[in-house]
């Protein structure tokens, strides 16, 4: 007796995963998934409305798995600078080992972040939220000095794109890359600390 598999989004977006590494961005379609699935293509429309929609749920699909572990770093306790710090090292860490597993993936994030699509997009805003809860804890600790924490957020994420934006991605295993994000992350925690009392 055949066991009856329910389609799910999940399910669906674990197999257009596959499907896209096979082929491509390029070349996958919403009839090969469907195929994959063994069903038509019609029951993949039903859970997303266009090819546009599953690429775009594909991309933030593998975006929250990127962020999930740099969100337990921001809202861990502890000290505000060796929290950035390792957010920014896990981050650049997690960015450069997706590239070496999941070329295929990574190449599919590429493309969309050229295309600026929304889940692209919500994932960086995320980010920085992430970075601006730990300066915000850092003010409050006193251990940081700023002034206004969303757009200096933004800047680190900014001033930090050489090492975890995709479009750097041929420069990461250079052989002086560790040196100069070590050189970056003690400028940046240097220019956030608050001024010693006394």
């Amino acid at each position: 007796m055949n066991e009856v598999v329910v389609l799910t989004p999940e399910r669906i977006l674990e197999v257009t995963e596959d499907v896209l590494r096979r082929y491509g961005l390029a070349k996958a379609t919403v009839v090969d998934v469907a195929r994959a699935l063994d069903v038509s293509h019609g029951s993949v429309y039903r859970h997303f409305p266009s090819k546009a929609s599953l690429r775009e749920a594909v991309a933030k699909r593998w975006l929250d798995r990127l962020s999930a572990p740099l969100l337990k770093i921001a809202e861990s306790a502890g000290p505000a600078p060796e929290r950035l710090d390792k957010w920014l090292r896990t981050m650049f860490a997690l960015k450069h080992e997706r590239l070496g597993d999941d070329p295929e993936m990574f190449a599919t994030y590429l493309t969309l972040a050229r295309e600026a699509c929304k889940a692209v997009s919500c994932h960086k805003d995320c980010l920085v939220d992430q970075i601006a809860l730990i300066l915000s804890d850092g003010v409050k600790q006193g251990a940081f000095e700023v002034a206004d924490v969303k757009t200096t957020a933004r800047a680190i994420f900014d001033a930090t794109s050489r090492f975890h934006h995709p479009a750097h991605a041929e420069e990461w295993n250079e052989s002086g890359a560790p040196a100069r994000i070590d050189a970056l992350l003690m400028l940046l925690l240097k220019g956030l600390e608050a001024p010693r009392k006394g």
